[in-house]
């Protein structure tokens, strides 16, 4: 059983910064691509940021410059680092990994069960 958890989420002012973590756990394999995305009321899903195994990373244009995202895969983890946060980045933050585990040699798309994310005016 694969799980994603995320954390780190919280209540902002304008301008602020927040550290979103991820933790993937289960009898994992490899880790492939992993990424950041969100969701605002009434939106759809939209990727954040994204980062390879080897650490290669695309950032959407809304949020290049303020936000970064990295992994540990020693530990199994991502995170993603937030400054200068806009009200429009108001969200529930999802977590999203490709994993493979010891139990079958493919790799399945995983998510995480979400991060509320509120930036205030």
């Amino acid at each position: 059983q694969v799980q994603l958890v995320e954390s780190g989420g919280g209540l902002v002012q304008a301008g602020g910064s927040l550290r979103l973590s991820c933790v993937a756990s289960g009898v994992l394999f490899r880790i492939d691509d992993m990424a950041w995305y969100r969701q605002a009321p009434g939106n759809e899903r939209e990727l954040v940021a994204s980062i390879s195994r080897g650490g290669s990373t695309t950032y959407a244009d809304s949020v290049k410059g303020r936000f970064t995202i990295s992994r540990d895969n020693p530990r199994n983890t991502m995170a993603l680092q937030m400054n200068s946060l806009k009200p429009e980045d108001t969200g529930v933050y999802y977590c999203n990994a490709d994993i493979s585990t010891l139990a079958s040699p493919f790799t399945n798309n995983y998510w995480g069960q979400g991060t509320q994310v509120t930036v205030s005016s």
